[in-house]
């Protein structure tokens, strides 16, 4: 695990990403979790938006890319307006044929640390409220139930519905 670099991505990247995303969408429908992700939702101005606006972040182990996630300062849609407390982690995303077991962990940890040490004392993330594995995945990283939000806007289509989590963080050394 510790051969695994982290790093910003940059614009260069956007491709790379688009194709992440899409493969972990597809990963997903193979398992039967309908309704979380599609193919094709998003594309390279999606995550060009996010660079500007907040961070978005690549793991690569060995060369290859293992894993990605954005972080945002802010997110309204889902979360209403809020003092500058949490950073809010998003589409974590594994690369299930290259990346070694317990990459999505690391990388959440790793958003985790980056919050804390940006001054925050909260990570935030919302996870479809019907997938009951992905909810269970964030409960057992020590992630607690915040609340509900209904309809909350997608970048690819309908609004759904997202069950709130929130975990303390701190910056290390505190």
């Amino acid at each position: 695990m510790n051969d695994i670099h982290l790093r910003l991505a940059e614009d260069a990247d956007v491709a790379s990403l688009v194709h992440l995303r899409d493969a972990a969408a597809r990963w997903m429908l193979a398992r039967g979790i309908t309704g979380q992700w599609e193919p094709g939702e998003l594309d390279e101005d999606h995550f060009r938006r996010i660079m500007k606006s907040g961070e978005v972040w690549l793991a690569e182990a060995g060369g290859r890319l293992a894993g990605a996630w954005e972080l945002w300062w802010e997110d309204e849609d889902a979360w209403g307006p809020q003092p500058a407390v949490a950073g809010y982690i998003h589409r974590l995303m594994v690369n299930h044929g290259s990346a070694p077991p317990g990459t999505g962990r690391l990388l959440l940890r790793a958003a985790e640390r980056r919050v804390a040490a940006a001054g925050r004392t909260s990570a935030r993330l919302d996870c479809l409220a019907g997938n009951t594995r992905l909810n269970t995945y964030y409960l057992n990283a020590g992630y607690r139930v915040a609340g509900h939000k209904e309809g909350k806007p997608q970048p690819g289509g309908t609004p759904k519905s997202f069950t709130l989590m929130e975990k303390a963080v701190r910056a290390e050394g505190e």
